[in-house]
């Protein structure tokens, strides 16, 4: 499958050549394929910020490149403009950035930008407006007589009004409750196989990402530590501790399964495996 996004041999260094020079990202390489949700996990400090800046020209890099379908993002002008419309970025908090008079002309703000005639806009907004759960009767409403998780929905429909074929989401379900955080990873899951649109989402959380992610890029020192499927990174658990990350629970829980002697394998990440393996040891059977 063609990667949708590359990134090769990329670095950034702030404040380059001052006493307070510092490599935020340091000859990063991978790709990520059409279709795919790649999940991003580092600690505080490790680079994912800034990483997901670049992939659609908010930063240049210091070195290295940004290709999308094979093509630099830094070809031309037009090139790097176009990849903003391309891929696009939910930044954390992302409510904070509302600021039109009524919820349907934040969301339309992108597709004007494109220059789309209004009949198009309309379709956009409605279309965005349902993947991100944003009831249309909330449509001519002021966005700031919302909820904080209303909000929320908002702001990933006006990035999705513009039909990215890429999405960066930056820790989508920060400061949510529960019901939140769970229907806003539902709704990116469900765009996502609706749309085909490839999807990558920097979380703190573990477990929402074990989930949803098809691959797992781990961030350390600004350098890309890992990039594996969930169950080949979660088999690296003393490798992850290391650098200040945590498994998911069920995962830890299977670890002292294993301490204890029990025949588990512990890179279980969701309750599905965990219960599958459980019940095959209750029947005598070791594997999973």
């Amino acid at each position: 499958m063609a990667a949708a996004i590359e990134v090769r041999n990329l670095t950034h260094v702030y404040s380059a050549g001052t006493p307070f020079e510092h490599t935020a990202v340091q000859d990063m390489s991978f790709s990520v394929e059409k279709g795919e949700l790649l999940g991003i996990i580092g600690h505080t400090g490790s680079g994912k910020s800034t990483l997901i800046q670049h992939l659609n020209g908010l930063l240049k890099p210091t070195s290295g490149d940004v290709l999308l379908d094979g093509k630099s993002i830094w070809t031309d002008k037009k090139t790097t403009r176009e990849a903003r419309f391309r891929v696009g970025l939910v930044f954390q908090y992302p409510e904070y950035q509302l600021f039109e008079e009524t919820v349907y002309r934040d969301i339309s703000f992108g597709p004007k930008n494109m220059g789309l005639p209004e009949e198009e806009i309309r379709r956009r907004v409605l279309r965005a407006a349902q993947f991100a759960g944003v009831q249309e009767e909330v449509l001519e409403k002021s966005p700031f007589d919302l909820s904080g998780g209303q909000k929320r929905r908002v702001a990933i429909a006006g990035v999705i009004a513009m039909e990215p074929e890429i999405v960066v989401f930056d820790e989508p379900t920060a400061g949510l409750d529960p019901a939140g955080c769970a229907g806003i990873l539902e709704n990116i899951e469900n765009y996502r196989k609706t749309t085909g649109a490839t999807i990558l989402m920097v979380s703190h959380s573990m477990d929402d990402v074990a989930k949803m992610a098809d691959r797992l890029l781990v961030l350390n020192g600004g350098k890309a530590e890992m990039c594996a499927p969930p169950p080949e990174v979660f088999a690296n658990a003393q490798r992850l501790r290391s650098i200040g990350l945590s498994v998911p629970q069920v995962t830890e829980l299977f670890l002292r399964l294993r301490e204890l002697g029990l025949p588990v394998d512990p890179s279980v990440y969701t309750v599905p495996q965990a219960l599958k393996q459980l019940l095959s040891l209750k029947g005598g059977r070791a594997d999973a």
